[in-house]
């Protein structure tokens, strides 16, 4: 596994990390052993970066990554985020508050079972709070010992430029992948700018890209894909068209779909780190040897081109996570 440095930090994390949402149950059923297994073949193979949120199975997905890294914690780099919330009625809302922060960190350690989380999210930006309010709020964590750096997720490149100036800003998370190219002429060179990380997540379209779903009706009906437009049935459709070049760059190489996808993320700048999400411990092993995959220059043109801005069937979110997103 290649090795990158994450922002302002003195951390070395796997080239690609792994994505712990997937565990909570969001893209199908999933059993603890499977899970914890898989996390363990991670750790093996070295992808260290972990990646989870509070909010993540309200709760239970964090409680089941600190299970599974219990007494590999000196291997492992957790990641987690806060401001996102369950409301009573059963939707989500944002809570960003600086008195908020606190509590939702030494929650998150406990379920975690922790002394310090290394990475510390900020889930989405609040609109009715202050960025420099809430960072301010996370700097204090760090000044506590509670946790190492911070980073944000889905915001704005003012919004950003504003929390860096508060704290040092260590990871951008945001979704990226052949199929979602929104923010290369936006945060990415902000980042590059500031010497931030950016975290794709769903690198691999929520498995679009690893040409493994069949069709809408191929998702158990909890799956919550199925909630973001292009996954219904006329978009699913027209962007399975669209993978056949990248089936055939694939084939050249003798591998899969979702190995030249995070390929080219990982050619395109060398302060990218994609988080897979996976349950299964052949994807984590086939995600990891994608680090060893080189694209040369006629391959990565040719993705460029085919998979332009805006290629996908459908926006990448709904209206209302859209909404919820500081962007």
């Amino acid at each position: 596994m290649k090795i990158r440095r994450l922002g302002h930090s003195d951390i070395d994390v796997g080239a690609v990390g792994l994505g712990c949402m997937v565990m909570a149950g969001d893209y199908g059923p999933v059993g603890e052993a499977d899970a914890i297994a898989t996390m363990h073949r991670a750790l093996d193979i070295g992808v260290n970066l972990f990646d989870t949120a509070n909010v993540y199975g309200k709760g239970s997905n964090e409680t089941l990554v600190g299970k599974g890294l219990n007494g590999h914690r000196d291997k492992c780099v957790l990641a987690t985020k806060f401001g996102s919330v369950h409301k009573p009625d059963g939707t989500r809302g944002l809570n960003a508050k600086a008195i908020y922060v606190p509590q939702a960190c030494d929650e998150s350690l406990q379920r975690l079972g922790i002394d310090h989380i290394d990475l510390y999210y900020l889930h989405r930006p609040d609109p009715e709070v202050e960025i420099e309010e809430t960072v301010g709020a996370m700097a204090r964590l760090i000044e506590a010992g509670k946790i190492r750096h911070i980073g944000l997720s889905e915001v704005s490149v003012e919004t950003l430029r504003r929390a860096h100036a508060v704290h040092p800003i260590s990871a951008l998370q945001s979704e990226y992948s052949l199929f979602t190219r929104d923010h290369e002429q936006t945060t990415i060179p902000v980042c590059k700018e500031l010497g931030i990380t950016f975290i794709p997540y769903a690198p691999l379209g929520r498995a679009m890209l690893a040409d493994t779903i069949l069709g809408p009706k191929s998702l158990g009906d909890g799956d919550k894909r199925l909630q973001f437009p292009r996954f219904s049935e006329d978009n699913l459709e027209r962007n399975q068209k669209l993978l056949t070049p990248l089936k055939d760059i694939a084939a050249r190489h003798g591998c899969t779909p979702a190995q030249i996808s995070l390929a080219w993320i990982l050619s395109r700048n060398d302060n990218f780190i994609p988080i897979p999400g996976t349950r299964r411990i052949a994807h984590v092993e086939a995600n990891s040897a994608a680090t060893d995959i080189a694209l040369d220059n006629a391959d990565i043109r040719k993705l460029d081109n085919i998979y332009a801005p805006g290629i996908a069937a459908g926006p990448r979110m709904s209206e209302w996570r859209m909404a919820r997103s500081g962007l």
